[in-house]
């Protein structure tokens, strides 16, 4: 196939891409900032920051696999442990949304007395450690929005068999989404303690 055809062909797909990259972050952050709207009575969504640490955990291992997986040219299962990373933080996501919109996402790192506010006192024992949490969880929210298009990219180049562009944007992609999985762990290993 010659090298405009494949750009032809490319193209809705990728304006495709590009609409879902700029339209997942704001559907995520319309619903975390009008909860009242995806509210369900009498569903306890309490449960759902330990299937996230899961769910983050999982993908964070499938990743790692799926590089091993490629490293040792076994295509096969590279492909299956990319697809599982996919679901598994297509999950996630899905997890994370109806928790945030459930009314029960009020923890703050540091509120030791659980009264929704770190006080004085609280931040002077957290130290330092409140500013490496803010900066782990800023870093990881910022690039779980960039890594929604590399993602898609990567298997959309992948799926098509565009192997020379799947390797170009999974040199961005891979990193990007191990530290985005890995942080979400961290993240939530810091504020478990605050969890009441």
């Amino acid at each position: 196939m010659e090298h405009t055809e494949v750009q032809r062909n490319n193209r809705p797909m990728l304006i495709l891409i590009g609409v879902l990259s700029v339209a997942i972050p704001i559907v995520v952050a319309i619903l975390l900032f009008m909860p009242e709207a995806a509210r369900h009575e009498g569903f306890d969504a309490r449960f759902l920051p330990h299937l996230n640490a899961v769910l983050n955990t999982a993908t964070s291992l499938a990743l790692i696999a799926g590089f091993v997986f490629i490293k040792n040219k076994n295509i096969k299962w590279h492909r299956t442990m990319m697809m599982s990373a996919f679901v598994l933080s297509s999950i996630f996501l899905v997890s994370y949304v109806i928790y945030h919109s459930s009314g029960y996402a009020g923890v703050k790192y540091g509120d030791v007395d659980g009264d929704g506010i770190v006080s004085a006192t609280e931040l002077a024992a957290l130290g330092i450690m409140r500013t490496v949490y803010l900066v782990i969880l800023l870093t990881h929210i910022v690039l779980a929005v960039v890594v929604v298009p590399l993602v898609l990219l990567a298997i959309y180049y992948a799926w098509t068999e565009q192997i020379e562009r799947h390797k170009k944007i999974v040199k961005w992609t891979f990193p990007v989404w191990t530290y985005v999985a890995i942080t979400g762990v961290i993240v939530y290993l810091m504020i478990s303690p605050f969890y009441t």
